[in-house]
């Protein structure tokens, strides 16, 4: 099994959780990859499918996708796209269509559109869906819904804000918990 981090907008793999949760999959013998994608500038969807295409190789039935914010709303875009089907797919403060904050001019092109959710649901074997009932970027209502539509398991952090670093997720226990658990 391996794990690929996508991080979001202004982030990078050295933001929030992301070092915490790779080197704790990798001490469990795990390969995790946490590729840069181009934030602000240059951010489009074609852009950041340019830089997956890099691991290609690595996606298979034992991959298992983590997303961030934009990261869990690109996950979505990959896997209305690839041909592949994958283990499972944990998302973080994800959305699927825009949330309505100051960000969703440089979003547009992931999520302003109708997906394809049974080629979605089809191209993965199992959804985890993490989110805070206080995100100040994410309505609980969008939340609710990804929840909905991809028949996702849910954890709710109460008063977690965007579990990012900024609200004090440099480590982030339940995910890790919730992989071991589901997975390993």
């Amino acid at each position: 099994m391996n794990f690929i981090i996508i991080h979001g907008v202004y982030n990078n793999p050295e933001g929030n959780w992301f070092p915490w949760l790779k080197k704790e999959l990798e001490s469990r013998g795990y390969e995790c990859i946490v590729p840069k994608f181009p934030t602000p500038l240059d951010q489009t969807l074609e852009s950041w499918m340019r830089v997956i295409a890099d691991y290609e190789a690595k996606i298979n039935e034992d991959t298992v996708l983590i997303g961030h914010s934009l990261g869990a709303a690109f996950i979505l875009d990959y896997l209305e796209q690839t041909s592949k089907k994958i283990k499972a797919a944990y998302l973080v403060a994800g959305f699927h269509k825009l949330p309505g904050n100051q960000y969703d001019e440089i979003m547009k092109t992931f999520v302003d559109r109708q997906f394809n959710w049974d080629k979605i649901k089809a191209s993965c074997g199992k959804f985890f869906v993490f989110a805070s009932d206080n995100d100040e970027y994410i309505p609980f209502e969008v939340t609710k819904e990804l929840v909905e539509k991809l028949n996702a398991e849910f954890n709710l952090v109460t008063n977690g804000r965007h579990l990012n670093k900024e609200a004090g997720f440099e480590e982030f226990f339940l995910l890790l918990e919730c992989i071991i658990l589901d997975l390993g």
